[in-house]
């Protein structure tokens, strides 16, 4: 009775959770333009526009590329921090693991705010490039926490094995270092994208409507109407966050990337 009561508990709670997105999807493929549901018809035309618009193809690229580059410059920003921080073991190190962490803890908007303040007063407001380093600054928390469980988990018996043989940092690093901690790279790099993808209050105070994602698209198209072209993009979000983070739990240890303890050392 008791394990009864429990299915039926998680299934009301993952059919609650999961009732916006049945809703959002409904109403992507209406036949008619309106945001209905039960859907009037059924039609993926709203899903093709995203393509064949050029307002929401360019929005649709602005966004990726964004998050490409400013998950890539995350990466590289928080990979010397947790090598630094992992090599050498003293308590003003953790000073660094502060600074990469605060951006992410404080709301947003004030996150926001700095930055506008700051490219606003460095002249540089407006420009595209901004956006990049501001995303950058902004999610470095991600990589940075899933590189430093990577260097955690690697025995330093081997870092110490090699310079007894005679390699230097640089070989240390290319030949034992990387290949441990790939993974972590990647799924570092992975989690920034899909946060970058979907973020909108610091690209929009950082670059306005100079530089369009498809978050600015949406807010700027709601002036003029509702379109199921909005829930489309909506779900095409979900599905694309879905397949990254399936890939990264396909191809690696998702709950050891997260955090978990493995069998082992628990």
């Amino acid at each position: 009775m008791n394990r009864l009561l429990q299915r039926l508990y998680f299934t009301l709670i993952g059919i609650f959770l999961a009732a916006p997105l049945i809703v959002v999807a409904g109403v992507s493929v209406n036949e008619r333009q309106s945001l209905t549901f039960p859907p009037k018809g059924f039609s993926l035309s709203w899903y093709g526009e995203i393509f064949t618009n050029p307002e929401w193809r360019n929005a649709l690229l602005a966004s990726v590329t964004l998050a490409a580059l400013s998950a890539a410059l995350a990466v590289a920003i928080a990979l010397p921090l947790a090598w630094f921080s992992w090599r050498r073991i003293a308590p003003w190190t953790n000073i660094f693991q502060v600074l990469g962490i605060a951006p992410f803890t404080l709301p947003p908007v004030i996150t926001a705010l700095g930055l506008l303040t700051f490219w606003a007063t460095t002249g540089f407001y407006g420009q595209p490039w901004t956006a990049v380093i501001s995303h950058a600054i902004f999610f470095v928390t991600l990589p940075l926490v899933t590189l430093s469980l990577g260097f955690s988990s690697i025995d330093r018996s081997l870092v110490e094995a090699a310079s007894t043989m005679g390699a230097d940092d640089r070989t240390v690093f290319l030949t034992i270092i990387v290949p441990l901690i790939l993974p972590y790279i990647v799924s570092g790099y992975a989690f920034a994208f899909v946060l970058s993808l979907n973020e909108y209050i610091v690209a929009y105070m950082t670059v306005g409507f100079t530089l369009e994602t498809l978050p600015i698209k949406i807010f700027n198209a709601l002036r003029y109407g509702y379109t199921p072209t909005m829930a489309s993009v909506t779900v095409l979000f979900v599905a694309v966050s879905a397949a990254i983070f399936g890939l990264v739990a396909w191809f690696g240890d998702l709950p050891k990337l997260l955090g978990a303890l493995s069998s082992e050392g628990k």
